[in-house]
C-alpha cells in the first residue's frame, strides 16, 4: 500500500500513538494515507475509535510480530 508519510509509534502506549497521529494527520492533505506503526496492543482499537471520531478513513489494520500496522487516510 502506498502511502505519503509514516509515524513509528513503537514502544509508545495509550495514549501516546494516538496523539502523535493527530499530529502528524494535522500536517498532511485531504486523501493522504498516514502509515503507523506500534506496539501497543491496545492501539487497535484506539485506532479504530479515532478513525470513527474524527471521519478519517482507517484503510488497513494488520498484525505481525507484536507490532501492529495502521494505515489512515486523511479525510
Amino acid at each position: 500500500m502506498n502511502f505519503d508519510k509514516e509515524l513509528d509509534a513503537r514502544g509508545l502506549n495509550c495514549p501516546l500513538p494516538i496523539l502523535r497521529a493527530k499530529k502528524t494527520l494535522n500536517e498532511m492533505s485531504s486523501g493522504q494515507v498516514l502509515k503507523i506503526i506500534a506496539t501497543d496492543p491496545g492501539s487497535v482499537k484506539d485506532f479504530a475509535a479515532f478513525a470513527k471520531q474524527t471521519g478519517n478513513e482507517l484503510l488497513s489494520s494488520a498484525e505481525a510480530g507484536g507490532e501492529y500496522t495502521f494505515a489512515i487516510k486523511k479525510k
